[in-house]
């Protein structure tokens, strides 16, 4: 970790890192991990930075479908949140996610939150396809990564790039579209904002998909949601008269 480190700080761009993330799935003796930025003074959605792998975003896109899990939690508290095994997680928790973490490939998830005192900015999340918790030297190690990483983001002048110049589809910062859905279910429906994004997890929980292909719908105009929930089909813009 201390190499690692070591890399991390030489590079000028604090998101820059997806290219030593297989040497901290190592050192942490994870198989996936990610970077999520908090959005927004509520804290309710956070932005996907980087991740490593498939396993890793599928259960980051289920939290950002459900709205709860140890992600959202350790950036809401600011306190770490470790799941040594996801199938055990109480249904009094996280409802939703209690439901849906028996099909997922990810078995334990550790979150530890990217935050000094009151400053919240994100959460590290390490993902394991296996169960079982860290070792005491793996979450020590973690804890370090996730100060220094929050360190370097407070620190900059400039926005993480993040993975945008990685030819790796996986590492694109796409959740910027349920920002465009939610802000576009405001005005449809004359909602606030959180109420319109709990509007369109709804919507998404209840169709079986994830969240952002259902903010591509939206923003695409192929579904547009009615103040009950329910889609309809593609709007068609309507003519200009003369």
């Amino acid at each position: 970790m201390a190499a690692i480190l070591g890399q991390l700080q030489a590079r000028g761009d604090p998101g820059a890192i997806s290219d030593i993330a297989v040497d901290v799935t190592g050192a942490l003796g994870v198989d996936g991990l990610t970077v999520s930025l908090a959005t927004g003074s509520d804290l309710t959605v956070t932005e996907l930075l980087w991740c490593t792998d498939t396993t890793a975003r599928e259960f980051e896109d289920l939290q950002l479908t459900l709205g709860e899990g140890p992600g959202p939690e350790a950036v809401r508290t600011g306190a770490m949140v470790w799941v040594p095994d996801l199938t055990l997680i109480s249904t009094a928790r996280w409802p939703a996610l209690a439901v849906e973490a028996p099909a997922l490939t990810a078995r334990a998830v550790f979150c530890f939150p990217l935050a000094i005192g009151a400053i919240k900015v994100g959460v590290l999340s390490a993902v394991r396809r296996t169960p079982g918790p860290l070792t005491p030297a793996q979450a020590d190690d973690a804890l370090v990564l996730a100060s220094a990483l929050t360190a370097r983001f407070l620190n900059s002048d400039e926005p993480p790039s993040g993975g945008l110049d990685q030819p790796d589809p996986l590492c694109d910062l796409q959740h910027a579209v349920v920002h465009q859905a939610t802000g576009m279910l405001s005005a449809q429906l004359s909602l606030p904002l959180p109420q319109a994004l709990l509007r369109l997890r709804a919507h998404a929980y209840s169709s079986g998909r994830s969240i952002i292909d259902t903010s591509k719908d939206v923003v695409g105009r192929r579904l547009r949601l009615d103040h009950r929930g329910n889609g309809e089909g593609p709007t068609t813009p309507v003519a200009d008269k003369d």
